[in-house]
C-alpha cells in the first residue's frame, strides 16, 4: 500500500529535464527517473542548444553536464535561472572538486551529483532540490565558504537569534522550509520568514550559500 503523502506525490508529477551529450548518461538516467511514479522526463537533450530551446517551462528539475562538449553547463544555467529562477538545477560531472562545480552553486545550482552515481541516490537528489533542499559534499561546502567568507572580528553567528541559528543548523541539513516547520512546530510560511531573515543578516542570497558558512563555522569552532 502506498502513504497520502507518495499518492499526493504522485498527482503532480515532477518534471526533470536531462542535458548530456552523452547519451548513454541521458538513457541510464531516463530509465531510472521513469520507474518512479513521483516523476516524468519531458526533456532530454544532448546540447546547450537544445537545452535553451526546449527546457523553459517544460522542467522542475534540470540535470545538467557540467561539462557539455565544447561548452559548458554554466551558460545553460544561467540562462535557465534568468528564464525562471526557481526551477531547480542539479549539475552532473565527473568530479567532486570541479572548480567549474563551484562556479555553478555561486549561479545558483542546487547541487551537484557525481557522474558514476546510480539509483537511489540520484532519485533521492531529485526529491531533495525539488523540494527546496541542496545537495553538496564537504569539501565543496568548504571551497564555497573560501570565497563567500569575509574577515570578522566577532562571532558571525551572534547576528543571528537562537531560533534563526537552530533553523540554519537545518538548513544546513539540506531539509526544506516543510521539514523544518515540522521539526520545530513552526508553519512552512514562518519558516520561510525566518530563512529570509537569516540570509538578510548573513548578507547571502541562497540557501546553500547559507549552509556552506554554517557547516565550516561549526568545523572551526571545533578545532
Amino acid at each position: 500500500m502506498h502513504d497520502d503523502s507518495e499518492i499526493d506525490a504522485s498527482e503532480e508529477k515532477i518534471r526533470v529535464a536531462l542535458v548530456d551529450d552523452h547519451e548513454i548518461v541521458r538513457i541510464g538516467l531516463s530509465n531510472m527517473i521513469e520507474r518512479q511514479p513521483d516523476m516524468q522526463v519531458t526533456v532530454d537533450v544532448g546540447s546547450a542548444d537544445e537545452a535553451l530551446a526546449r527546457i523553459p517551462g517544460q522542467a522542475d528539475v534540470v540535470v545538467l553536464d557540467i561539462r557539455l562538449g565544447a561548452s559548458d553547463g554554466l551558460s545553460v544555467l544561467k540562462a535557465l535561472k534568468e528564464y525562471d529562477p526557481n526551477v531547480k538545477v542539479i549539475m552532473l560531472t565527473s568530479f567532486g572538486g570541479d572548480d567549474l562545480v563551484l562556479d555553478a552553486l555561486m549561479g545558483g545550482a542546487s547541487g551537484y551529483l557525481l557522474k558514476e552515481s546510480r539509483g537511489r541516490s540520484v532519485i533521492d537528489a531529485i526529491r531533495t532540490v525539488a523540494s527546496g533542499g541542496s545537495l553538496f559534499g564537504p569539501q565543496i561546502a568548504e571551497k564555497l565558504l573560501a570565497r563567500l567568507r569575509q574577515p570578522s572580528p566577532v562571532d558571525p553567528l551572534a547576528v543571528l537569534s537562537p531560533q534563526e541559528q537552530k533553523i540554519l543548523a537545518l538548513i544546513a541539513q539540506g531539509k526544506t522550509n516543510k521539514e523544518i516547520g515540522q521539526d520545530i512546530f513552526l508553519s512552512e510560511k514562518t519558516v520561510k520568514h525566518y530563512v529570509s531573515n537569516i540570509l538578510s543578516k548573513l548578507g547571502y542570497t541562497r540557501r546553500s550559500e547559507a549552509a556552506a558558512f554554517f557547516a565550516q563555522h561549526r568545523l572551526e569552532g571545533s578545532e
